[in-house]
């Protein structure tokens, strides 16, 4: 059993910059992914960026490539997700996930759930 609890949402103007944290209660196992997705209202749960846990492999969205950056620290059974240039796109309820098996973008592979973290932008 893992709980995933996310912080670090937010206001912001756009152009700026939030830090999302995720952490972990239990034990997440190197062979795990873990991944951050957004939503907005009536829209699927979208991936943003996931890491794999023990080697640290990243992999990211096109559409936060060069603005987002996924990292971990192990010790802290942490995620984290840096979010720079935020823009009108971003706004959303953040999520961190994880998957026992192998990298995936489809929230259906996700085994457990954080609660959320809103991310607003102003223009």
């Amino acid at each position: 059993q893992v709980e995933l609890v996310e912080s670090g949402g937010g206001l912001v103007q756009a152009g700026g910059s939030l830090r999302l944290s995720c952490v972990a209660s239990g034990r997440i196992f190197s062979s795990s992914f873990m991944g951050w997705f957004r939503q907005v209202p009536g829209k699927e749960r979208e991936f943003v960026a996931g890491i794999r846990w023990g080697v640290g492999n990243t992999y990211y969205a096109d559409s936060v490539k060069g603005r987002f950056a996924v990292s971990r620290d192990k010790g802290e059974n942490t995620l984290y997700l840096q979010m720079n240039s935020l823009n009108i796109g971003d706004p959303a309820v953040y999520y961190c996930g994880v998957d026992w098996g192998s990298y995936s973008t489809m929230a259906s592979s996700y085994e457990y759930w954080g609660k959320g973290t809103q991310v607003t932008v102003s223009s």
